[in-house]
């Protein structure tokens, strides 16, 4: 055999190997423990497969993708049809044919407890006590190819073709996809698992009422991740970016919401409450008179915003209305970085704009905080009135149970002290259930910022709310809160409260208003509020709560020296307060875990403040100033634009060659200009380049920098008292030098006559 065929046959040989295992993986396995990932660009698809190269243990290619569009009923009762029907397409992903592609759907035995349906939550359940024959869907799908299905299975009967479910139960219910693959056997190559809901099964048995209907309460929210940079007159306010415009229109996730509510509030009035940001409310109100996107483009959602807005003031007309924090803001991250003002700020400020925009009231002394959890520390501040500030103090609050202690049973409870509160519970398991399988499991209420096109699927959410009704029933309290900013298609959030309205119609669930359970007065309890460690763990940084700090007192500092000039100019507030809100957006609860986005927001933030401080400054000088002395002050001029009185410092740099001297801090007008004559004493001649600034009184600086070229041929005091010593030090020395001379002449001469006075002698003959 040549060195050639034998290369080839081991190559062979070592993909025959490894192909193997994929080939005793037959329909008879356990499911691969694949997560339900919601798939929906364009239409109300239910759940697809999530690619296993992205799962954990499960490095293995993935070949098919199976892809729902429709699972019908949803929700099985005894007038539903007497089958399951499912709806969608098979996609080859692989890189190489598959034939042989056959499908059926499985179901495993029902869930009758609480905690078989939290782990069913987590994992998928076993779904392998029914499975009725396969189905062929196609006979081979080459790479990139797709198949449209559909397949309908009965509910009762005995044939394998049936679930043979025969009486009511939550089932998990599994769709498995078997396929050939190329160089490979026969094998499990996608599956799909959720939960099917069957109060009664049709033509068969019924769930009987429970004795005390669940007392059903939805607090839908409105929210979104911060995006406005600052509010203007028309068309002067300006966002981040324009994803606002798409998620208002008739496609997006706003509109979706709002559409939602809007059909179910007919039958849900009581039960039904809104959860509104005041934030993105104040941002739709810009957006609706015209905006710029940050860089100078303009805006183009104006028109769905205009829209939106006005559907919102009609749809809450009389309705329950609860304000999230402003920006929703994360009171405990707040009150960590102790930003008291800003944290009642965040509380107050919003039900005022709710009220004034939407012209509704909104639940007074009542907050959400974000994931349902606050520290002691956070929760004792809220709760404790600051009449100085005008704030008054919450007297209840919506918490996770896993944000209370010593709180059993699922009403409200009371949490005494010298403030006392009543605490009420949402049921974490729906709301838990409502975040999807794209995210990861938690205990705590509320969701990570998610992407707009990838939908949540409220399937085995819709599965829990019928089991807390049809099977636990017993009067509990049933609060259901979707994530705050909740990325589900229409499709299933209709989908979601049209079960809670059939629950509702056939007597298994009662309304109840959310003002209803905040205003009851609780039974006296010892519940105390409790911190999860992993809530902390998804806090905003210390890096951005450091960087507000620092920006909340140079704004606080700010005002400080501001004064208004008249009734006719601008109040400090109407400059500062823009910026308050501003730095709350960085503290917003929407970026835990997205570091990223929060410094953004800080940067923002930063940004506006220093635009404002850059109104007041030094103006530069056109010509280098010349000092006709030595105590010839340096003129200095210095402009305020804001529309309110400044109170300024000068400061000047340390200048080798000149002396500083004491100023008064000065007052500038609003809209004005002074030139200050700054006292300096001149210690030499020369050109000398001083650096000159403002700063408010408490330190915060003002504009920039400006250099000032000064020259001064002038001595100073210091260099005349010098010189004038100089010169009598000259005078007395040159004084004594011809003293000394003159007293040598005079001692050299007085013994000897003068040689003028000799006569000569005559010489003799």
């Amino acid at each position: 055999m040549s060195v050639r065929k034998l290369f080839c046959t081991a190559a062979v040989a070592a993909f025959l190997v490894t192909a193997t295992p994929l080939a005793g993986a037959v329909e008879q396995s356990q499911p691969d423990q694949t997560d339900a990932l919601p798939f929906l660009p364009d239409g109300p698809q239910v759940w697809a497969t999530r690619t296993l190269a992205a799962q954990p243990g499960q490095p293995q290619p993935q070949f098919l993708r199976l892809d729902i569009a429709q699972l019908t009923p949803r929700f099985v009762t005894s007038d539903s049809p007497g089958t399951v029907k499912i709806t969608g397409k098979i996609v080859n992903v692989g890189d190489r044919k598959v034939s042989d592609i056959v499908l059926r759907l499985e179901r495993g035995q029902s869930l009758d407890t609480e905690d078989e349906l939290r782990k069913a939550l987590r994992e998928p359940a076993a779904a392998e006590f029914v499975q009725p024959n396969f189905t062929k869907v196609a006979d081979e799908l080459e790479a990139g190819q797709q198949k449209d299905f559909t397949l309908e299975v009965p509910l009762r009967g005995t044939e394998r073709t049936s679930l043979a479910i025969d009486q009511p139960g939550i089932y998990p219910i599994l769709a498995n996809i078997n396929g050939r693959p190329d160089y490979g056997g026969q094998a499990r190559l996608a599956a799909l698992s959720t939960l099917l809901p069957v109060l009664g099964v049709p033509g068969g048995e019924t769930k009987g009422k429970p004795g005390a209907p669940s007392k059903l309460t939805v607090l839908w929210p409105i929210a979104d991740r911060p995006r406005l940079v600052k509010t203007g007159g028309q068309g002067e306010s300006e966002l981040v970016d324009d994803d606002l415009a798409a998620s208002l229109s008739a496609t997006g996730r706003l509109y979706g919401l709002l559409q939602a509510y809007e059909q179910a509030i007919p039958a849900m009035s009581t039960s039904m409450c809104l959860a509104i940001d005041p934030d993105l409310l104040r941002t739709i109100q810009a957006m609706s008179t015209g905006y710029k996107i940050r860089g100078g483009t303009e805006g183009k959602g104006e028109a769905e915003a205009k829209l939106w807005l006005d559907r919102l003031k009609l749809a809450v007309t009389g309705r329950c209305v609860v304000a999230l924090p402003y920006a929703d803001a994360d009171l405990v991250a707040l009150n960590r970085a102790k930003l008291v003002n800003m944290r009642t700020l965040a509380l107050n400020d919003g039900p005022k704009l709710i009220q004034q925009i939407l012209g509704v009231q909104p639940l007074p002394d009542f907050v959400w905080p974000e994931d349902g959890v606050l520290d002691q520390s956070t929760f004792d501040e809220l709760v404790t009135p600051q009449p100085e500030q005008k704030y008054e103090g919450m007297k209840s609050v919506l918490l996770d149970p896993t944000g209370l202690a010593d709180a059993p049973g699922t009403g409200p409870a009371g949490i005494g002290g010298k403030h006392p509160v009543t605490a009420v519970k949402i049921d974490s398991m729906v709301s838990d259930a409502l975040q999807g399988s794209a995210s990861k499991p938690r205990t705590l209420s509320g969701v990570t910022t998610p992407i707009e096109s990838q939908p949540v699927s409220v399937q085995n959410a819709l599965s829990v709310l019928v089991f807390r009704a049809g099977w636990q029933g017993d009067g509990r309290n049933v609060l259901v809160t979707p994530p705050r900013r909740w990325n589900a298609p229409l499709s299933e959030m209709t989908e979601f409260l049209s079960a809670a309205q059939k629950l509702l119609v056939s007597g298994y669930a009662t309304q109840t208003g959310l003002e209803e359970l905040t205003s009851a007065a609780p039974p006296a309890t010892n519940a105390k509020v409790s911190y999860p460690p992993e809530a902390g763990a998804r806090e905003i940084s210390t890096t951005i709560s450091d960087s507000v700090t620092k920006q909340s007192a140079e704004l606080a500092g700010l005002v400080a020296s501001m004064q208004q000039e008249d009734k006719e100019h601008t109040a400090p507030a109407d400059l500062a307060d823009p910026l308050w809100l501003g730095l709350l957006r960085a503290m917003s609860g929407a970026w835990r875990q997205n570091e990223e986005g929060a410094r953004s927001a800080a940067y923002i933030s930063q940004g506006e403040l220093n635009s404002l401080t850059g109104m007041v400054g030094v103006t530069p000088p056109a010509s280098p100033i010349l000092l006709g002395s030595g105590d010839s002050p340096i003129p200095v001029t210095i402009t305020n634009k804001l529309d309110v009185r400044v109170t300024v410092r000068i400061v000047l740099a340390d200048t080798p060659g000149i002396r500083k001297l004491d100023l008064a801090d000065q007052v500038l007008p609003a809209r004005g200009e002074r030139v200050v004559r700054v006292p300096v004493e001149v210690l030499r001649s020369g050109r000398f380049p001083v650096n000159v600034r403002l700063t408010t009184p408490e330190g915060v600086a003002l504009g920039d920098t400006v250099k000032l070229e000064v020259s001064s041929s002038a001595y100073g005091t210091i260099t005349v008292i010098v010189t004038v010593i100089a010169a009598i030090a000259l005078v007395l020395l040159s004084g004594r030098r011809i003293y000394k001379r003159v007293r040598a002449r005079n001692g050299e001469n007085g013994g000897a006559p003068s040689i003028e006075n000799v006569t000569p002698e005559k010489s003799s003959a």
